[in-house]
């Protein structure tokens, strides 16, 4: 039995939706009318309908709000098997004032089979909605005759001054020569007995000024009848001999109390003046889920006006959703690695391999040294190498193998932080000139996003080392914080690694971390190479010249290496140093090996906490005289959380240090808790207690230096450009075949 599959019956549903929203929108395009001043066509039908000298009759509606379910399907139906001559809305016939709301109110107000009137009321001002009135309906305040009666309708919004409003009528009243006089005005000027819940004072018209004025003027004109809405409710109060009520019950939500419930009014107005109304109230009870159904069409059916920018964001939403199933579904998909590629063309010969970088030797850090090792490496097994990176200071003369590129910008304390000019054309040329086999980027934006883009236009392979846990530099960037490490920083991530042929990783944990953001390309889990002979090198007397300078004597020595940043933890390692130094009466020292733009806080911090004898901020060491800091240390304690490797700790090892560090995915596969080190969470009391069980017990010290010393010779800087070489092979090859594929499917497609 073949059963259905819900994924490839959602697929075809959202090409269906696309097709008819499409179609629809063609149709109200190209085949439905526009429509403008509305009001002119309807005051004529409204004259023919009732000529001077006879008895008129008309409803008076108010709050409709664009209702559906009630105004066009329950009212409109009752008002046109009615003898009524005309319809009258009284204020917010709109539920706002957009285009998507005036577009839905002329479709409703097409099922009318009577002329009709609009009061300008709050709900038609509403975002910006009083041109849109003027343009589709008509002038905001403005008067007609019908029969021998007047019917005036003002605005109360304040778009138009009231006082103008108010001169103008005194002149319209003293000379009309109507028998009736019916005004209608969108906010109420009268206060009801039993107001709506959650009334306020500008439920109601406003300023007191307008409402005093126009009160006078109503008592000493003879105004017979004045409609508002604006409250869902009905309300009739009587003001010497004008009536005055308020409709509010047309469409929207009402209370179904005994003054809030659906209803229209129905006026007579007879040739010698005599005016009177009926209200009708209407038995409706809409269920609750009908109110939401019609809610959610009403919000459908108002994206079809709202302009091409609604429909565009719908469509495309839509087509993005089409477009994935149909990769789910449709397009097969091999989880497995590529395992028919034959790297060995790539293997046994010198490749040529262009580096792009935001930072290099002579800025110290992680990445700028994992590079220079790399490039090293690869230039002694006869491959040809140039590395793009941005421009320094005190950078070297003359460099062979690199393109220094002038910045736009530098940022840090010590302008350490550059933001090159990718924009220069001898950036390009010289890589063209090059002709390089793959370009290999460390970084996924700016000078790492121009080498993604020259691998494009040259029709080579990319790949990119994830080096960096961007979320934990959210600090160094002009956005919310939570914003720029919860989203921004992983879909960086994923986009850029999705668009090269290969991710490089260091460890097998920041491989899973890539896998659950969503990266699919072909990952390589290839540790950072150390100079381990270098650090074996380093003699006794290197040793003891070192501690001499720094005036040891017999103190046990503490390193750590990081950048005095925040992403670091260095406030963690000071604050456990403390509670540590409290804790032993062995003597240490603590040297922390770095620079950064923290420097000054955390020397005050160390200062303040009294640990200026056991906690030195060392600061910058030049890569060639790191092997002798390393060995000078017992041990080597780490904190930061921001590691994809921690290229530092291999380091340490590789002279002998055991280390204790904070949990994180860099730390995890290269400290093995027990073994060549501890790990611990990020707990001060932990993290004290395995760093002091190191400094007390010095067989178990010497145990873990052996173990740590062993695990790192496998890490040889030889052994990492010999890896490295193979994975370019690989992506070559992948490259390859996918681009013989694609041909073939060409030639196959032209025949």
């Amino acid at each position: 039995m073949t059963r259905s599959n819900p994924l490839k019956l959602l697929f075809y549903l959202c090409l269906l939706i696309v097709i008819l929203l499409v179609g629809y929108k063609l149709y109200l395009n190209f085949f439905k009318q526009d429509f403008e001043a509305i009001h002119t066509e309807q005051v004529e039908r409204i004259h023919e309908r009732t000529p001077p000298g006879s008895a008129i009759r008309f409803a008076v509606v108010g709050n409709i709000n664009n209702s559906v379910g009630v105004f066009e399907k329950r009212i409109i139906p009752k008002l046109n098997d009615s003898s009524l001559d005309f319809l009258v809305s009284a204020g917010n016939a709109v539920s706002g004032g957009g285009e998507d709301k005036y577009r839905a109110l002329q479709g409703t107000l097409s099922n009318l089979k009577m002329p009709y009137l609009l009061t300008f009321g709050p709900h038609e001002y509403e975002d910006f909605g009083s041109f849109r009135f003027y343009d589709h309906f008509g002038p905001h305040f403005f008067s007609i005759r019908t029969g021998n009666a007047r019917l005036i309708f003002l605005d109360s919004t304040g778009k138009t001054p009231w006082q103008w409003q108010i001169r103008w009528l005194k002149d319209l009243l003293s000379q009309d020569t109507t028998n009736a006089r019916v005004l209608f005005i969108g906010h109420p000027p009268m206060k009801p007995e039993n107001p709506m819940p959650f009334t306020t004072d500008d439920s109601f018209l406003q300023p007191k000024a307008f409402r005093t004025a126009l009160m006078e003027l109503i008592e000493t004109r003879d105004i017979d009848l004045v409609f508002s809405a604006n409250l869902a409710i009905y309300d009739e109060e009587t003001v010497g001999d004008t009536g005055f009520i308020t409709t509010g019950g047309a469409g929207g939500l009402v209370l179904n109390t005994e003054n809030s419930f659906y209803h229209y009014v129905e006026v007579g107005i007879s040739p010698d003046g005599e005016v009177t109304h009926q209200l009708v109230p209407m038995e409706i009870g809409q269920h609750p889920i009908l109110e939401r159904l019609e809610g959610l069409w009403f919000f459908v059916y108002s994206l079809f006006y709202s302009g091409f920018l609604n429909f565009i964001l719908i469509l495309f939403a839509f087509l993005a959703a089409t477009i994935k199933l149909y990769q789910i579904i449709f397009i097969g998909k091999d989880y497995y690695p590529d395992y028919d590629l034959d790297p060995t063309p790539w293997l046994e010969k010198p490749l040529r391999v262009v580096m792009f970088t935001n930072n290099y030797l002579p800025f110290i850090g992680g990445v700028p040294i994992s590079i220079e090792r790399l490039r090293r490496g690869l230039e002694q097994r006869g491959d040809a190498t140039l590395v793009v990176a941005p421009r320094y200071k005190n950078q070297p003369e003359r460099e062979k193998s690199v393109v220094r590129v002038p910045s736009l910008l530098t940022m840090g304390k010590n302008r350490e932080f550059r933001m090159a000019n990718i924009f220069l054309s001898q950036i390009r040329k010289r890589v063209r000139v090059f002709k390089p086999d793959i370009i290999h980027v460390h970084h996924p934006f700016w000078l790492g996003s121009l080498g993604l883009f020259m691998a494009r236009r040259l029709k080579v392979p990319a790949v990119y080392t994830y080096h960096t846990r961007l979320e934990h530099y959210a600090h160094f960037v002009p956005l919310p914080g939570m914003l720029f490490r919860n989203l921004i920083s992983h879909t960086l991530i994923k986009y850029f690694g999705n668009r090269c042929d290969g991710v490089i990783v260091p460890t097998y944990s920041t491989e899973e971390y890539l896998r659950m953001i969503g990266v699919t390309t072909p990952v390589f889990v290839q540790p950072t190479g150390i100079e381990y002979d270098r650090f074996q090198a380093v003699s006794d007397a290197e040793v003891a010249t070192l501690r001499e300078e720094l005036g040891l004597t017999d103190e046990k020595v503490f390193v750590s290496v990081a950048r005095l940043s925040n992403e670091k933890n260095i406030d963690f390692m000071i604050e456990a140093i403390h509670r540590l130094r409290q804790q032993t009466k062995v003597p240490f020292r603590f040297l922390m090996i770095g620079d950064g733009h923290q420097r000054d806080r955390l020397q005050k911090k160390i200062e303040e906490l009294g640990l200026e004898s056991c906690f030195q901020l060392v600061g910058a060491i030049k890569p060639d005289e790191m092997a002798v800091w390393y060995n000078l240390g017992h041990a080597f304690l780490f904190a930061s959380k921001s590691e994809t490797q921690g290229m530092v700790i291999l380091e340490a090892m590789s002279a002998g240090l055991p280390v204790v560090a904070v949990r994180s995915s860099g730390i995890e596969d290269v400290v093995r808790d027990g073994y060549n080190g501890f790990k611990t969470p990020e707990n001060q009391g932990q993290w004290v207690a395995r760093a002091q069980e190191l400094l007390e017990n010095d067989g178990l010290r010497k145990q873990f230096s052996d173990k740590a010393r062993a695990f790192a010779a496998d890490y040889s800087v030889e052994q990492f450009a010999k890896d490295v070489h193979g994975i370019y092979a690989t992506t070559l090859a992948a490259y390859e075949k996918r681009a013989q594929t694609t041909y073939a499917e060409r030639l196959g497609r032209s025949n």
